[in-house]
C-alpha cells in the first residue's frame, strides 16, 4: 500500500514539477518590432506585456515575467538631474497567466479568407498586367 501511495506522489511530482509559465521575453522593442525568445517564469511571476512611450514621441514595448504585484502598472522612469528629473519613459504592463498569453497581437483583419482574397487579387492584377 505504502509503495503505490509513493508511486503516486512521484507521478504528481513530475507534473507539478513540469508546471512552470512559459512566457515570451523582449527586453526593449520599438515601433511594435521586438526580437523576442521564450523565457520560463518564477514563481509568484505572471507573463506581461509593456506598451510604452520614451521621449514624449517613440513607442516602445517590452515582453517577459514580472512579479505579480507589479502586473497592470503604469510607471515612469526617470532620469536624475541636477536641476530636476526628466521622464526617459512611461511605461504600462499588462500581465497575463498562461503560457506564451504575451505574444505579439495578430495582423487586424488578416484572416485566412481575406488573405486568400487578397492573393486571388494580385494574381489576377498580374495576369491582366503581364
Amino acid at each position: 500500500m505504502n509503495r503505490i501511495i509513493l508511486q503516486l506522489f512521484a507521478v504528481g511530482f513530475c507534473f507539478a514539477v513540469g508546471q512552470a509559465l512559459q512566457c515570451y521575453k523582449c527586453k526593449l522593442g520599438f515601433w511594435n518590432l521586438c526580437i523576442t525568445s521564450k523565457d520560463t517564469c518564477d514563481e509568484g511571476e505572471r507573463c506581461f506585456s509593456g506598451v510604452g512611450t520614451a521621449a514624449s514621441f517613440m513607442n516602445i514595448t517590452m515582453k517577459g515575467c514580472l512579479a505579480e504585484a507589479d502586473c497592470n502598472s503604469t510607471k515612469e522612469v526617470n532620469f536624475p538631474s541636477s536641476s530636476s528629473n526628466t521622464t526617459v519613459y512611461t511605461m504600462t504592463k499588462t500581465c497575463c497567466n498562461t503560457d506564451l498569453c504575451n505574444a505579439a497581437p495578430g495582423l487586424p483583419g488578416a484572416s485566412g479568407l481575406s488573405l486568400t482574397f487578397a492573393t486571388i487579387t494580385a494574381l489576377l492584377v498580374a495576369k491582366v498586367l503581364v
